[in-house]
């Protein structure tokens, strides 16, 4: 026959088998709890990752366009420093031909020096002289035969008449 296990031995027992149970159960749950928090860490880790990778090519596409406007400025600058320069120069050769009209305008004026007539520039003055009246002339004759005589005006005429 079998011995019957008495009320508190019973009792013993299953408080024995609870505590087993529980700290199975606490044991899962804390591998759990590990592997969702490993899991947890890998991918705040691989965020912080993303983020610095998007955050270095912000950082340095800020930097190239930072350096493109100072390249853009700096090529602005030698452009318009030259255009000064320039037109500076422009001023002051403008200024210094002035000065030196100024200067041969404000000096006595040398004697010509006479030249040695020879012949031969006598006779090509000569001939330019006459020339040039020979010109004048046939102008003239030419201006005076193309003009109409002038005619009376008609009182004259009629008063002339009148009295004869």
């Amino acid at each position: 026959m079998r011995k019957q296990k008495s009320l508190m031995t019973r009792i013993g027992d299953a408080v024995e088998a609870a505590k087993d149970k529980t700290q199975e159960a606490g044991v899962s749950l804390m591998r759990k709890v590990e592997v969702a928090a490993a899991s947890a860490s890998r991918e705040a880790g691989k965020t912080q990752t993303a983020v610095k990778r998007k955050a270095r090519a912000a950082s340095a596409s800020v930097k190239r366009k930072a350096k493109a406007v100072e390249a853009d400025a700096k090529r602005t600058m030698g452009k318009a420093k030259r255009a000064v320069k320039s037109k500076v120069k422009a001023a002051a050769a403008g200024a210094r031909k002035t000065a030196g009209k100024v200067e041969r305008a404000m000096s006595p004026k040398k004697p010509a020096t006479k030249r040695k007539t020879t012949a031969k520039s006598a006779v090509k003055k000569g001939v330019a002289k006459v020339k040039t009246a020979a010109r004048k002339t046939g102008a003239a004759l030419t201006k005076a035969v193309a003009k109409k005589p002038a005619r009376k005006p008609a009182k004259k005429v009629a008063a002339k008449r009148r009295s004869a």
